[in-house]
């Protein structure tokens, strides 16, 4: 209670009255605004996933803005939280359909004012003997939560403070005398909705109408963003002289419509489009005869297994029917000044090579979303590596180009504590409880518009058949399609699913791609992630825009598949196999920006991180595949920072595995050695010790030697000049690292000699002659500015261009050495903590294996964001000499500070938590459970830890 109130009282000090004030409490008052940077929303769900109960006040809610929450408030009740809205019909916004998604949570009781003008904006959010109030401008609406320019306060009060007590009283005052939300109630409020929808219905209609006039008249279609940037470079790219290109683009960013528009703005004389499918053909010629609407019906032709119009100034063939020698021979090779190939990662197949390499266009375009898919066939190769834009699914969805998605990570149906996992039998994929589940679960997070029309991916075709069959006699109309069925079998039953007669389509992996079927308003995944790749393209189903939607729910059952860590690489588009880039996915409750969210379960969230944990994500495998889709992409052998500006593999990944990139290149490129084992040492002291880009004085040093010898006064003085935030001591430390006096003994034979001499106590400072001999050989020159380079890189955006600790980033003991400038590498004693150099590091792992010694057992707890229970080491007393020195460390001016790891398995990196300061008389003696003395002390943090890393490394 006291530590809560004067917690309170500093941070509404600084809050209200100082901002000077070096206080970072829990309860500082802050403004929640939506930027690129933060959003209201993620405040929303960490005051959610924090509280006991809670009450939410705001006049208009929206199915979106609700599905946004609906993951968060289902956990909360799985832990027994309950909590209230209060809303009203003011302006008649809420819709019906909207209170039926409410009636769906078990743990929110729903009331409806009539008080006229109710535009209440309020949350609030009960804890243990306090509240968090936001209050402002935001209504519970996607667009208020991410988007909008929006104002709102979040504070805290104490559960006595007058405020918070004014606010309850006339919440639930109000409250009292509003009425329950119902089904009777939604059915009588339907009467009075519909002739309001049914006005705006004709209105829209007229809007309609006038908008087809306008088109009609201006016979143009509007490119956008994306459009509009391809455009420009395909048209650079022909001023240049080059004639092929290739866009790579997210399904439904409207890719056909482009290559339409350029072919306006290109004006060929005869243009072919090449395809893989007849219903693609019949869509793309559709949609090339709205772009180029002044050309006659005449112009456009088919040549297909139906269709023979070989004369035709517009073109559109399919692969299968133009690529048989007797047809493409009817052709002169020049005849198309323009060709299209659609779905280009195909051109690997025989089909389309002989087409490709029998024409002579002069602009030849190439379009997919997935470019890596290319059988051992580079495409990039094929279009001259001109690759003239790009957009993927973050990018696509920012630029609102794309429809936006709500995405559910639940949990799959567990049985007798088993759930489904890749070897799951297909009597329990389709069991009559796991069906219920599901129906469950895809009920509660529901769907956008008036009719479910949704595509479920299952494993195998004969769980799509009886997964149909099952789900159609619980009343929703299923069907199953598999390669076996006819194409018009195929558009039969898509056009079932566009009409709204069958609400779901089963299938395995027919719709990976090449199916536009804009309609889809849910996405059910009911199998494992076996390629990120597949994973989008199966989402990417649902991402068309459509005006019987507002966004696309989509639902992915998670059970114990060992491939779950490709989930996050899949939304996140992080391809760095940086397992803490996937964590800090994650756990950011907004990782998206617009109003697309990321939602797990708690449960599934568990099964995602349990795999992640267990994945070996730096496999020789995935190494290689890494480096030839680099290679692929730029034409030649890439350098690590090409891995970074592809979006590949971390460098970090790829050198944990070998001693140096050139060791790798050696092994699995060129096959032999292109430099000298000295050499190759220098280089792996760099990859090893450097390239981290720990501190900037490490690299810059290294740089200015290069150039000519110093004096160390002179290189203080030229590395201040570069960086201000360089002391001496850095410059000290770094010299003892590069001449490896910092470094444990021993690691010469793997380093080399030292790269540097320093002579007469520094006064002379320079390279050694092997490193400079090293530098004249082109191979190891090329590897050393590459190392720097990326040096720079990590240092910038790693450690935001400091030269010090930065919070929740991860370090190991010999990292936070380095940093604070201890004279040698003393991280093998460190353990859990050391004193020296008036300095305290505090090393934690949170969760102990159980099978740990009864002498190591220290059961360290945060009892919450601000306050730790620590455990000295044993055979300890509070008259012990060490003790003291903690207890009275700010008096002997020796900062605490705290690292923590979650477990051993997230290796030798700690999450630096900030420091730490004792907390007056909280130190114990006590015992270990063998009995061995040990004293226990509360740490009060200097800055609570952040919602998001504290569940992390506190949930078991």
């Amino acid at each position: 209670m006291e530590n809560l109130i004067d917690d309170l009282k500093l941070s509404l000090h600084k809050g209200f009255i100082d901002r000077s004030l070096v206080h970072q409490g829990h309860h500082v008052p802050k403004l929640l605004i939506n930027n690129e940077e933060e959003n209201v929303l993620s405040t929303v769900i960490d005051e959610l996933q924090k509280c006991q109960s809670f009450m939410i006040s705001v006049a208009f809610i929206t199915e979106s803005g609700l599905a946004s929450l609906k993951a968060h408030l289902y956990d909360l009740a799985q832990k027994g939280v309950k909590g209230k809205i209060l809303t009203s019909n003011y302006l008649g916004f809420n819709t019906p359909k909207m209170y039926e998604e409410l009636l769906k949570l078990d743990n929110v009781e729903v009331r409806l004012t009539e008080v006229p003008g109710f535009h209440a904006k309020g949350y609030i959010f009960e804890h243990d003997q306090f509240s968090s109030l936001v209050v402002g401008s935001s209504n519970l609406t996607s667009n208020a939560l991410k988007v909008n320019y929006e104002h709102n306060i979040l504070f805290s009060t104490h559960q006595n403070g007058d405020l918070v007590h004014r606010v309850k009283h006339q919440f639930n005052e109000l409250w009292n005398q509003s009425t329950s939300l119902t089904p009777e109630w939604i059915a009588e409020y339907r009467k009075i909705y519909e002739p309001q929808t049914v006005k705006d219905i004709f209105a829209e209609s007229r809007l309609q109408t006038n908008l087809i006039h306008r088109v009609d008249e201006a016979v143009q279609i509007q490119p956008n963003l994306m459009q509009v940037e391809a455009l420009k470079s395909l048209k650079e790219v022909r001023a240049q002289g080059e004639d092929k290109a290739l866009i790579i683009s997210a399904t439904g960013t409207g890719k056909t419509i482009m290559s339409a528009l350029d072919v306006r703005q290109a004006e060929p004389k005869r243009f072919l489009f090449v395809v893989h499918s007849e219903t693609i053909l019949n869509d793309a010629m559709k949609a090339y005869q709205k772009v180029l609407a002044t050309e006659p019906t005449s112009a456009f032709g088919k040549l297909s297994g139906t269709h023979k119009d070989i004369n035709a100034k517009y073109l559109f063939a399919t692969v299968q029917t133009l690529s048989k020698e007797a047809i493409y021979h009817q052709f002169d090779p020049t005849t198309f000044d323009y060709i299209v190939f659609d779905e280009a990662h195909r051109s690997a197949a025989d089909t389309y090579q002989r087409i490709f390499h029998y024409f002579q266009p002069k602009f030849m375009l190439g379009m997919t979303a997935t470019p890596e898919r290319t059988d051992d066939l580079n495409i990039f190769e094929q279009f001259d590596y001109n690759v003239a834009y790009e957009i993927r699914l973050q990018k696509a969805l920012e630029s609102e180009i794309l429809c936006p998605f709500h995405y559910f990570g639940v949990s799959d149906y567990i049985q007798d504590g088993i759930s489904v996992d890749d070897n799951s039998q297909l009597r329990y994929l389709t069991s009559e409880e796991r069906v219920k589940y599901i129906l469950d679960r895809t009920d509660y997070y529901g769907y956008s518009g008036d009719t479910l029309k949704g595509l479920i991916f299952v494993s195998r075709k004969n769980e799509a058949v009886e997964l149909a069959e099952k789900l159609t006699n619980h009343g929703i109309a299923t069907v199953a399609l598999t390669g076996s069925d006819s194409q018009q079998r195929r558009n039969e039953v898509i056009q079932q699913l566009k009409d709204g007669d069958i609400n779901y389509i089963i299938t395995v992996d027919l719709f990976n791609e090449g199916i536009d079927i804009p309609e889809i308003n849910q996405v059910v995944m009911l199998r494992g992630t076996q390629s990120s790749i597949i994973f989008v393209q199966q989402l990417g189903r649902g991402l068309r825009k459509s005006a019987n939607k507002d966004y696309v729910t989509v639902i992915d059952f998670i059970g114990n598949y060992k491939n779950n860590y490709l989930i996050p690489i899949a939304l996140s588009g992080d391809h760095s196999h940086n397992k803490d880039n996937y964590r800090k996915f994650l756990t950011d409750n907004a990782p998206l920006k617009g109003v697309s969210t990321i939602n797990f379960e708690e449960v599934a969230k568990k099964k995602v991180f349990e795999s992640i944990q267990s994945a070996t994500l730096n496999e020789m495998k995935m190494i290689v595949e890494a480096y030839q889709n680099v290679k692929n992409r730029i034409g030649s052998i890439p350098t690590l920072m090409d891995f970074i500006e592809q979006n590949s593999i971390d460098p970090a990944v790829l050198l944990s595995k070998f001693a140096n990139y050139e060791e790798f290149l050696e092994k699995k490129v060129h096959k032999q050695k292109r430099i000298t084992e000295d050499a190759s040492k220098n280089l792996t002291f760099m990859s090893k010790e450097l390239v981290q880009g720990l501190k900037s004085s490490d690299y810059m040093t290294i740089e200015l030697l290069v150039e000519q010898d110093e004096s160390f006064d002179s290189l203080v003085q030229k590395l201040q000049e570069k960086d201000s935030g360089i002391s001496e001591a850095d410059v000290r430390t770094s010299l003892r690292v590069l001449d490896q006096s910092f470094l444990k003994a021993g690691l010469d034979k793997q380093y080399g000699p030292p790269i540097i001499n320093i002579r007469q106590n520094g006064k002379y400072i320079g390279l050694s002659e092997q490193f400079k001999n090293n530098l004249e050989n082109d191979v190891f020159r090329t590897h050393f500015e590459d190392l720097m380079q990326l040096s720079h890189y990590k240092h910038l955006n790693d450690y935001h261009n400091s030269n010090r600790l930065v919070l929740y980033h991860k370090y190991s003991r010999k990292d936070f050495l380095r940093i604070i400038n201890w004279e040698k590498d003393e991280s093998s004693t460190v353990y859990g903590y050391k004193q020296k150099y008036q300095t305290l590091p505090i090393f934690i792992t949170y969760h102990k294996k159980e099978d740990i010694s009864e002498t190591t057992a220290y059961e360290d707890e945060f009892l919450n964001q601000d306050e730790l229970k620590w455990f000295t080491r044993s055979n300890r007393s509070l008259k012990s000499p060490e003790v003291k020195n903690v207890i009275h460390h700010q008096a002997l001016n020796t900062p605490i500070y705290i690292f923590v790891k979650k477990e051993d398995a997230d290796g030798k990196n700690f999450y630096y938590l900030g420091n730490a300061h004792y907390m007056k008389d909280s130190a114990q003696d006590a015992k270990m459970p063998e009995g061995k003395n040990v004293v226990t002390m509360h740490l009060a943090m200097e800055t609570p830890v952040r919602d998001d890393v504290y569940r992390y490394l506190v949930e078991k």
